[in-house]
């Protein structure tokens, strides 16, 4: 089992940033894929961003905006999020991959007022 701890999330007013950290502890063997997703109110949950063998990938409403970062050594995910948007708004959550087996965090709540 691996477990996944998320913490960053908060209040911000629209063009502010927050930073997400997500820690990974457990059976860590080898952790190929991590990854960021949101969930907002009455929407499916959505990929924000992924690191895959050091290479990142974003969806098309948060490119140039957000950055991610995985840090090996302290088993660490990480998502810069600048010029933050009200659409921006939901519940964030950390997903590793590991030998197939997929894992979440219970999330982080990002709020982006007007």
């Amino acid at each position: 089992q691996v477990q996944l701890v998320e913490s960053g999330g908060g209040l911000v007013q629209a063009g502010g940033s927050l930073r997400l950290s997500c820690v990974a502890s457990g059976n860590i063997f080898s952790i190929n894929d991590m990854g960021w997703y949101r969930q907002a109110p009455g929407k499916q949950r959505e990929l924000v961003a992924s690191v895959t063998s050091g290479i990142p990938g974003y969806a098309n409403p948060v490119k140039g905006r957000f950055t991610i970062s995985r840090d090996n050594a302290k088993n660490t995910v990480y998502l810069q999020m600048n010029s933050l948007k009200p659409e921006d708004t939901a519940i964030y959550y950390c997903n590793v991959l590991q030998f197939g087996d997929s894992y979440w965090g219970q999330g982080t709540q990002v709020t982006v007022s007007s």
